[in-house]
C-alpha cells in the first residue's frame, strides 16, 4: 500500500464514528444503495426499452460484462492476490464487515459496469447512477472496508470488461 492509499483513506475514513446520523448514512451507502440501484435500472430498462431486442442486447452486455468483470477478473486477482481490508490491517472498528479480499472492490466492479450499461438505456439517469456509484465507493472507504485504490481497480476493471463486451457485441442499428 502506497502512502497516498493510506493517507485518503484516513481522511475519508475519519468521516466515521462522528454521529449516528452520519454513520447511518455511510451504512445506508455502503450497504444498500446497491438494491435501489439495481431496482431503478431494471425499471429503466423495462421502461425506457421498448424493443426486446433491444432490451435482450443491454441485458447481455450488463450481464457478459458483470460475469467477466466480478465473476472472473476480481476473483483470478483475489487468488493470487489477498489484500486484507482496511479494518483488519489497521485494527478498527469497521461500520460494515466484510472478511473477503479488499482488491478489488466486487461491488465497484459490478455496479461500475451497470452505471456503463444504463447509459445505453437513458444518459440524463445514468449520471445520478455515476452520483450513487462514486458515494457507494466512499462510503465503503469510510466504512473501513475498502482502500481508495481497491474502488479505482473495480472501476478500471469494470471499464475494461465492458469495453471487451462491446466490441464482442457491438450495438446493430435497425434497418428497416
Amino acid at each position: 500500500m502506497n502512502s497516498f492509499d493510506y493517507s485518503l483513506f484516513h481522511l475519508i475514513n475519519g468521516l466515521s464514528h462522528q454521529n449516528k446520523f452520519f454513520d447511518g448514512l455511510i451504512v445506508f451507502l455502503a450497504g444498500y444503495l446497491q438494491y435501489v440501484l439495481l431496482a431503478l435500472a431494471v425499471f429503466l430498462l423495462l421502461a425506457k426499452v421498448k424493443d426486446w431486442r433491444r432490451q435482450l442486447y443491454v441485458f447481455s452486455v450488463f450481464i457478459l460484462s458483470a460475469i467477466i468483470s466480478r465473476g472472473l477478473i476480481t476473483e483470478i486477482i483475489r487468488f493470487f492476490y489477498h489484500r486484507l481490508r482496511p479494518f483488519l490491517a489497521l485494527n478498527l472498528t469497521p461500520l460494515v464487515r466484510d472478511f473477503s479480499g479488499s482488491f478489488p472492490s466486487g461491488h465497484m466492479t459490478f455496479y461500475f459496469v451497470l452505471v456503463l450499461v444504463v447509459f445505453l438505456i437513458n444518459r440524463k439517469w445514468a449520471w445520478f447512477f455515476v452520483a450513487g456509484v462514486i458515494l457507494m465507493g466512499l462510503a465503503r472507504i469510510a466504512a473501513g472496508i475498502h482502500w481508495p485504490s481497491d474502488i479505482l481497480g473495480g472501476i478500471l476493471i469494470a471499464l475494461f470488461s465492458y469495453l471487451i463486451v462491446r466490441k464482442i457485441l457491438p450495438l446493430q442499428n435497425k434497418t428497416a
